[in-house]
């Protein structure tokens, strides 16, 4: 029965944190547990746990606060969730998101979709700024974007402005055209293509290879 009463009070007092911060949190679980260590305060949620901020919602088998004022999220296993504010949807193995500098990590099969603009990236690491809108893919990615299919070791997406920067053996793939270089630069919007370093392709018309 004590216990119960601290984890009571423990809820209560979270709340207060995150109303103190200008930003209400909402969460919920099968299971909780909650103390003070000596960065601040730590809460683990497992078993079907979920966070909602203003800007963000969170999925996962386990989710974990931690930090001053609980600035940092980690949630790992069925990761998956989005940004209300930027238009992301987004499922991951791992999360790891600081409140303040407002940087997000997604790990492990990540798959990013911003609904707005109609872009659906996949990659292994995945970091993403909300405050600059640009999200950098790192290992294996692969971006979609109209008849675009984008592809290379290294990308940056630059959402506010539509451009895509690809590094790694990057390729875009454009029904039957394929482009290669060093570097590729797409402008999403116009469908603009730029290409340097070691440029090499394939344009098909009219059905015939030139």
């Amino acid at each position: 029965m004590r216990i119960k009463q601290i984890i009571i009070c423990k809820l209560f007092f979270l709340l207060v944190v995150f109303y103190s911060t200008g930003e209400e949190i909402k969460f919920s679980a099968d299971k909780m547990t909650a103390r003070n260590v000596d960065e601040g305060n730590y809460t683990k949620l497992e078993r079907n746990a979920s966070i909602s901020t203003e800007s963000m919602q969170v999925y996962a088998d386990t989710v974990e606060l931690s930090g001053e004022e609980y600035r940092i999220v980690e949630a790992q296993g069925n990761v998956r969730g989005k940004y209300t504010d930027d238009d992301f949807d987004f499922t991951c193995s791992k999360l790891y998101y600081d409140r303040k500098t407002k940087i997000v990590k997604l790990e492990g099969s990540v798959h990013l979709i911003d609904t707005k603009n109609n872009v659906d990236a996949r990659a292994q690491m995945i970091e993403y700024n909300q405050n600059t809108n640009v999200a950098v893919l790192q290992i294996a990615v692969e971006i979609l974007s109209k008849d675009d299919v984008c592809t290379g070791a290294m990308g940056i997406y630059h959402k506010n402005e539509q451009i895509l920067e690809l590094t790694g053996s990057p390729q875009i793939v454009r029904g039957d055209d394929k482009f290669r270089a060093q570097e590729i630069v797409l402008d999403m919007e116009t469908e603009e293509i730029k290409l340097d370093g070691k440029v090499r392709g394939t344009v098909t018309e009219d059905g015939s290879s030139n």
